[in-house]
């Protein structure tokens, strides 16, 4: 892991060890940034290089790598990866890290699910983030035909993380899992009950990982209502701040005591969704 300037010392893996290490914070954020061209034109990268991360896993990229500007394909500074989806124009995650990763993998293993361009397994030392757009349940016709492919796409994952998770390993999955868990997560829970991302199967999918031991960050230091990382572009909503947390850091329990603080910074704009995040201490990667 690094740590990054200006306040914080550098921190180097090495083989997976980490060396000349002090005890420090490692910062990982996740953005679904509704489209990176966009999102680019609206200052997303004067909120990265300021933004004090050390990762950052973006979501709904829209495009692959060879069609976005060189100053964001290598900008100075990072290390990047992207997935595109197999349709133009569509999903897509990216990876921003002050170092490369040791190994990453973005494929799930069965090609219905790879072909939509959702996943990258990042691995640090002997921490490992699952930068995740999961899929969105609403169909063409807003009918939440997509949902038995949304869970799908849960189980899957969830069954491949599965054995590092109860050996212990440090696992984060970040990203933009397109369901709000409980109702303190949603302003108008009753009126979104058979919506997509509200509904109870999609809910209970979700208890399914916390069930098991993963750790809703934010939830754990914080339980406040009005917390939300996504709102409609409608006028008027995100400023009365009629919203959705649908972005998360989930934790291993081999991961969690590693985590100092989870945020949401819902003043960033740029996307109809903002950044949420984790401070770690490093010594999760050694």
């Amino acid at each position: 892991c690094v740590s990054t300037p200006p306040t914080r010392r550098t921190i180097a893996l090495t083989g997976g060890r980490v060396t000349a290490y002090t005890p420090t914070a490692v910062r990982i954020v996740s953005w679904n940034v509704n489209g990176l061209r966009a999102c680019i034109t609206k200052g997303f990268m004067t909120w990265l290089d300021g933004s004090g991360a050390d990762v950052v896993g973006v979501q709904e990229v829209r495009a692959p790598a060879d069609a976005l500007p060189e100053h964001v394909r290598a900008p100075r500074g990072w290390h990047t990866h992207f997935v595109a989806a197999a349709r133009p124009g569509y999903s897509g995650v990216g990876l921003f890290s002050r170092v490369a990763p040791d190994t990453l993998t973005t494929a799930l293993g069965v090609e219905e699910l790879d072909v939509e361009g959702r996943v990258q397994l990042a691995r640090f030392g002997r921490l490992l983030v699952a930068n995740v757009y999961f899929p969105n349940g609403s169909g063409k016709e807003r009918d939440n035909s997509r949902i038995p492919y949304k869970l799908a796409f849960y189980r899957v994952l969830f069954e491949l993380l599965e054995d590092e998770r109860a050996a212990g390993g440090r696992i984060l999955v970040i990203g933009d899992f397109n369901t709000a868990h409980r109702e303190i997560d949603i302003a108008r829970p009753k009126q979104n009950a058979t919506t997509s991302g509200f509904t109870a199967k999609e809910r209970d999918d979700l208890d399914r990982w916390l069930r098991r031991g993963w750790i809703d960050t934010l939830r754990h230091f914080d339980p406040r209502p009005g917390l939300y990382t996504w709102w409609s572009n409608r006028p008027g909503v995100r400023q009365r701040n009629v919203g959705w947390r649908i972005d998360y850091v989930l934790a291993s329990p081999g991961a969690m005591p590693f985590v100092k603080r989870a945020f949401i910074d819902s003043h960033v704009m740029g996307s109809d969704h903002c950044p949420a995040g984790v401070e770690v201490d490093d010594a999760v990667c050694a």
